[in-house]
């Protein structure tokens, strides 16, 4: 898994905002594979397990605030040095301070660090980790199923 699979999160505001529609575009035209991808809308304690790591932050109660404040995209992206990759066409945090044409840039608030579009993993260990996070289950099955003897049953 190290270096071809990150995970990927569009955010609330964007959702709204009915922009992940261009950003699955432009993560194809980049060359990702989109292996895995699901709707949730997260509860506040689903939220500050995710983002446990910022806990104590100044900014960690309104990003639990804005996680929980209408549904997510997750996805699990695959292409080789995919966490580096991601991050490069998400941009740097801050949306006001990301490269032009990097998806904070286009689809971030400006004005509201938190509000940055997207979500990515920052490393390959945080990578395994926040895929199990929101996928253990569908990975848990397609490797139940990968290994199944021809006569026995999924179910």
């Amino acid at each position: 898994m190290a270096g071809n699979l990150t995970l990927a999160m569009i955010k609330p505001h964007v959702i709204r905002d009915r922009h992940c529609g261009e950003i699955i575009d432009r993560i194809e035209k980049r060359g990702f594979g989109v292996l895995l991808v699901k709707m949730v809308h997260l509860r506040k304690e689903g939220a500050e397990e995710f983002y446990k790591e910022h806990e104590g932050k100044p900014f960690y109660k309104n990003l639990v605030n804005v996680m929980c404040s209408g549904p997510v995209w997750v996805m699990v992206l695959a292409k080789a040095n995919a966490v580096e990759e991601w991050r490069a066409a998400m941009g740097v945090t801050h949306p006001a301070e990301a490269a032009a044409g990097t998806i904070r840039r286009d689809f971030g608030d400006h004005n509201n660090i938190t509000n940055n579009a997207v979500h990515g993993s920052a490393s390959d260990h945080d990578a395994q980790h926040e895929i199990d996070f929101f996928f253990s289950r569908e990975i848990s099955l397609a490797e139940r199923i990968n290994t199944l003897d021809s006569g026995e049953e999924v179910f």
